[in-house]
């Protein structure tokens, strides 16, 4: 009797779809793991509470529609990482919590791109950078951004909500609602708001 092709894949289907449900429910059985149920992480994706042999604890809380690519990392180091609504993390990003990651809903994040809410120390001359003390001022990105691929985003960084940040950027500071950021590191290029000024004003005068 020939194969049902079909039927293979809607087999196949399914068997992901109870294995993702298995993965959802050990999850959230760990403490400081928060996942919305319609959140969907690729099976190579990590929520790391332990990091370098050593639990850090801190919290993990992603929710709905959030969706996490291939090889994600979000590791937490004893901080606070929340996913808002429908934010989507692309391939091998690695999203660290020390000093309190928050990334708005709707938010789109290239492959590639890491995120650090810490920095090390490097003040002093006779105490390896290592050993001196880390900054933890978090990060704070807001709703409907697009960061491209291959960024880097440092510690104490505050996006505003519609900015777009061009691949391989490095961002420090602070970046405006509606702006766009690129180059090394992150400089503001112009506003969105100006290009839809722009668009805008024909619509405006043939309604004259």
């Amino acid at each position: 009797m020939p194969l049902d092709p079909g039927r293979d894949v809607s087999d196949r289907g399914l068997i992901a779809r109870l294995q993702h449900r298995l993965r959802l429910a050990r999850w959230n059985r760990t403490p400081g793991i928060q996942v919305a149920r319609s959140a969907t992480i690729a099976k190579t994706a990590m929520l790391q509470l332990e990091s370098d042999g050593h639990l850090f604890g801190g919290r993990i809380v992603i929710a709905g529609g959030v969706t996490l690519s291939d090889g994600v990392i979000l590791a937490s180091y004893g901080g606070t990482i929340n996913l808002e609504e429908c934010v989507y993390v692309g391939p091998h990003c690695v999203l660290y919590g020390h000093g309190g990651l928050t990334i708005g809903r709707d938010t789109s994040i290239g492959a590639n791109t890491v995120i650090v809410p810490a920095s090390h120390g490097f003040s002093r001359l006779d105490v390896p950078m290592n050993a001196q003390p880390m900054t933890r001022e978090g990060i704070r990105i807001g709703s409907d951004v697009w960061i491209g691929s291959g960024c880097t985003i440092l510690d104490g960084v505050c996006i505003g909500r519609g900015a777009v940040i061009g691949a391989g950027a490095v961002v420090r500071g602070e970046i405006e609602e509606f702006a766009i950021a690129a180059g090394v590191p992150a400089r503001v290029v112009r506003l969105r708001t100006e290009g839809a000024a722009r668009s805008a004003s024909p619509r405006r005068e043939s309604a004259q």
